[in-house]
């Protein structure tokens, strides 16, 4: 799956810094050594605690929530569970819906996608589905 347009800014960005950073240190290096050691291991300490932030956010703190896509004629997709879907033509939900998918569906880890023509995807669980014509 390629990055995103942001995503790969922020990549850009990160590495320009990281670049900068390490030059930075190179410099001060040769000025005065013990400086440097002094800069590296707070350095070290900051950027140690922006990982664990960013590895913490990235754990937690978007809700794991995956891209939802449905791009085919009638087709249908869904991040969680799908009770009843129909796309046929003349086709009726039952006059009863079938007994609900269990509570503990999954949540989705990577994007869900339904791109032919009536299909269906869901991240967690499906009821009844119906893509024919009655």
């Amino acid at each position: 799956m390629a990055a995103t347009a942001p995503s790969k800014a922020l990549l850009r960005s990160g590495i320009g810094v990281a670049a900068a950073g390490v030059l930075a240190l190179l410099v001060v290096a040769f000025v005065d050594l013990g400086t440097a050691d002094q800069i590296a291991s707070v350095t070290g300490v900051v950027l140690a605690l922006a990982g664990l932030g960013l590895s913490l956010w990235a754990q937690f703190g978007r809700g794991g929530a995956a891209p939802v896509e449905a791009s085919g004629t009638r087709s249908v997709a869904a991040g969680g569970s799908i009770g009843v879907v129909v796309t046929g033509d003349g086709t009726r939900t039952p006059a009863a819906p079938p007994a609900a998918p269990p509570a503990g569906g999954t949540t989705p880890t990577g994007p869900v996608t339904a791109s032919g023509e009536r299909s269906v995807a869901a991240g967690g669980d499906i009821g009844s589905v119906s893509t024919g014509d009655a």
